[in-house]
């Protein structure tokens, strides 16, 4: 199990929560994450994520809801593997990795931040972005203000989140 290989301990319990989520594009191994949510209350969120080797999570972003909910405010730290965060913003010169073969015309944001074990990059609400994991696969925390997973907006119109 890749949590373990972020020496990241959890309960049968939590074991059973971890949501798999392949983005109903019946494409997991190249597109989709595995999420387990510790905690996520009006104030704030905690997850662990998972990204098999090379895999993508889509590109999408957190907008503001009429409720006055201001979108998600999230940090992701990196605990295993490398992770190849990509936001909006000027493009980085020959990145590390690409959009999945087939699908770059929903992926845009072309700024690519490189995160390995301890680092971490704050992304502000309503910043559009998408990650994808190096060769040997990521672990990623994400702590955040509230998520509601069911309003992300995804560059890509066949994605539905749940």
């Amino acid at each position: 199990m890749m949590y373990e290989k972020a020496h990241i301990v959890l309960t049968e319990s939590e074991k059973q929560k971890i949501e798999v989520v392949d983005c109903a594009l019946d494409d997991f191994d190249r597109t989709g994450i595995c999420i387990l949510t510790y905690v996520n209350t009006d104030l704030c969120c905690a997850k662990e994520m998972v990204l098999m080797p090379g895999q993508t999570c889509p590109e999408h972003t957190h907008k503001p809801l009429d409720n006055g909910y201001m979108g998600k405010e999230e940090t992701f730290r990196c605990r295993y593997g490398k992770v190849y965060l990509h936001v909006a913003g000027e493009a980085t010169p020959d990145p590390a990795v690409k959009a999945p073969a087939g699908d770059e015309a929903y992926y845009t944001a072309a700024r690519e931040i490189v995160l390995n074990p301890g680092e971490q990059y704050t992304l502000v609400p309503d910043t559009l972005h998408w990650f994808q994991a190096g060769p040997e696969g990521a672990v990623i925390s994400e702590f955040s203000t509230a998520s509601h997973d069911e309003y992300d907006i995804f560059t890509d119109p066949r994605i539905k989140r749940v």
